[in-house]
């Protein structure tokens, strides 16, 4: 329902003249867009030459009625059809309807084909794409609520009341079916109030604002003055009860202001700025009170719909608006200001978004003078319209329109609740061989945050060993570095409030496998001292420990490591009296790193040699001393799987 919601308070309503003697377009000039889209189709599939206007009227068909995929087939073969010769203002439709249909990559193209003749329009794209891709990057500060309140038909524009919301909808179904707005079939928009919760930002039951002054048409969008004495809202002209057109017979759109007594209006008056010849609509009156923001396709904008402001008088009437100029107005739409804190909110769909109508914001300098938008991002920005969005800065939280998918109705209310925002401080190092002290790039180092148990991060260090985390205040994580045939090391980071602005030279240090082991032939061992044993005994020593401490690190560092361990004997006593020995001895020692943790799979075996394998002269019948004999008494670890 975008159109009717946006374009419904800037296009003709009824009294429409006949412009074509086709149906087709008789039924397009009267918004009566499914059968115009129709007969345009069958008149492009029964003709032998299509026509430019055609192919853009079924196009714009769909655009309307909120048939983005198929709107953008048209407008591709209409761009196609024209090689790319197409107005401004149909390049925007062709762009939203590619974002709403996730062909962001088309839209980027077709729109840098466009602008390549206008740096300057580029460098505002390329400037509003960093910023999304920035947001986009990380975590989105709001959270959003589809309202209870939403009807299936259209909900938006919602605006503060004291402890009450204003907002506007076509839920009326009371009234009779002939007096439906026929592009919607739907009824006249009219005002609605309702208490809020503060707390969930839930809305109470609804009633009807000002229903003593309303008509049979459309009141829509309400704002108030600072004090509440005075609401402005778009109505349309309206003369005795009926609506009163132009000379064209179209029925525009004026912003009127009224005494607020209760929930009736009093004393409603129109603008001075207004003219039945274009629109006016969706009001907005600044924090101060002094300026009133507004939309209008009057002459001498810049594109379909331009955002003015217009100061406002003790008798709470406003003159002499002002154009906000093009860095907030386009060739597009630009509609449903707000502004708090020195900051405005609107919508648009010609500025770099999401797709669709997106929610934009602008430091306001001076009533002509404003940033460049920047997009609020994802969470309040969808592939679909995404409009009329309210805030409370004191309280984070605020209201907003769409019709993204999964919503009540043609167009629900959202209430969104900011989360502040984190800071974060950069903590890097540079990981290195703690044997040759050499970089050791592409280390895979895991962040996780100890508060939550959960992964905060994962990144690899670069070709020199370096790394940069962007990590948040006021948290302590745990980062994890480990690489294939090196060890693991953890380190802890604290970041505070009186972190520096990067915590540098945050080194780690990490063991090679190569470093740990040793060749004999087509062996590899541990490379560890060897597990030496008391003469004719099996115990393990307090040495022996030792060793075997660093026989278990090493496995624990290399967890698919699978080892077979041998044991030997001297040659004093018999060979078959050796040989039993060496077996305990190896038995023993698989106990040992068995009972410190190390899984019983991950050796393959424990087998004795007796003094088959003596290490010198020392054999039977040789006469050597007890240290000569102690050398032939050990254990070694053969290495079967890395």
């Amino acid at each position: 329902m975008k159109k009717i919601l946006i374009v419904v308070l800037f296009v003709q309503l009824g009294l429409y003249g006949q412009n074509s003697s086709w149906k087709a377009d008789q039924y397009f000039e009267n918004y009566h867009f499914t059968k115009a889209a129709a007969m345009y189709e069958k008149s492009i599939a029964d003709a032998d030459v299509v026509d430019a206007a055609t192919l853009e009227k079924l196009a714009d068909c769909y655009f309307n009625l909120n048939d983005y995929r198929t709107a953008y087939k048209w407008y591709g073969e209409l761009y196609k059809f024209k090689r790319g010769d197409i107005k401004e203002s149909t390049l925007i439709r062709y762009v939203q309807s590619a974002r709403a249909s996730r062909e962001y990559d088309h839209a980027r193209k077709v729109a840098t084909e466009f602008y390549a003749d206008n740096p300057q329009r580029l460098e505002v794209i390329a400037t509003q794409k960093r910023d999304l891709d920035k947001i986009q990057e990380g975590d989105s500060l709001y959270k959003i609520y589809n309202l209870d309140i939403n009807s299936n038909k259209s909900d938006f524009a919602p605006m503060y009341h004291g402890n009450y919301l204003l907002f506007t909808s076509a839920r009326d179904t009371t009234v009779a079916k002939d007096r439906f707005y026929s592009w919607t079939n739907q009824p006249f928009l009219d005002l609605y109030i309702a208490e809020r919760n503060k707390q969930n930002g839930e809305l109470g039951a609804a009633v009807k604002f000002g229903e003593n002054t309303r008509s049979d048409f459309h009141d829509a969008t309400p704002t108030f003055s600072k004090d509440g004495r005075f609401v402005y809202f778009s109505r349309n002209y309206i003369s005795n009860k009926r609506l009163q057109g132009n000379k064209d017979g179209v029925s525009n759109f004026e912003i009127v202001r009224g005494y607020v007594n209760g929930d009736n209006i009093t004393n409603i008056e129109s603008l001075s700025f207004n003219d039945i010849d274009y629109s006016c609509g969706h009001p907005a009156v600044s924090a101060d009170g002094k300026y009133l923001y507004f939309v209008s396709d009057m002459p001498g904008g810049y594109g379909s719909t331009d955002i003015y402001v217009a100061e406002i008088h003790e008798d709470g009437l406003a003159t002499n608006p002002v154009n906000l100029g093009s860095n907030i107005n386009t060739t597009g739409r630009e509609m449903f200001p707000f502004v708090a804190d020195s900051v405005l909110y609107f919508s648009s769909d010609s500025h770099f978004g999401l797709g669709g109508l997106d929610v934009f914001y602008s430091k306001i300098h001076s009533s002509t003078s404003y940033d460049i938008p920047l997009n609020m991002g994802p969470a309040l920005n969808s592939n679909m319209d995404d409009f009329s969005m309210i805030i409370d800065p004191k309280e984070n939280t605020g209201y907003f329109a769409s019709n993204r998918n999964l919503g009540k109705g043609d167009d629900d209310i959202y209430f969104f609740r900011r989360k502040e925002p984190v800071q974060y401080h950069l903590f890097s190092g540079t990981v290195f061989d703690k044997k040759t002290e050499d970089p050791v790039s592409d280390a895979d180092i895991v962040v996780t945050d100890n508060l939550s148990d959960s992964t905060y991060a994962q990144i690899k260090s670069d070709q020199n060993g370096f790394y940069q985390l962007k990590l948040p205040m006021n948290r302590t994580h745990e980062l994890t570095f480990s690489k294939k045939l090196y060890t693991t090391e953890t380190l802890l980071a604290k970041i505070t409030d009186a972190s520096e602005a990067e915590l540098k030279n945050n080194d780690v240090y990490l063991t090679s496998l190569e470093s740990l082991t040793v060749k004999e032939g087509d062996l590899l061992k541990i490379d560890v001292d060897p597990i030496y044993f008391e003469y004719d005994k099996a115990e393990i020593t307090p040495k022996a420990e030792v060793a075997l401490e660093k026989v278990f690190y090493v496995m624990e560092e290399f967890p698919e490591m699978r080892i077979l361990i041998e044991s030997h004997t001297d040659s004093r006593g018999s060979d078959d009296y050796n040989l039993s020995l060496s077996n305990l001895r190896a038995e023993n020692t698989k106990r040992y790193l068995i009972g410190k943790g190390i899984d019983r799979s991950r050796i393959e075996g424990a087998r004795g040699f007796g003094e088959q394998r003596l290490l010198n002269k020392c054999s039977n019948g040789v006469r050597c001393s007890d240290g000569e004999h102690a050398l032939n008494r050990r254990s070694n670890f053969v290495i079967i799987q890395e």
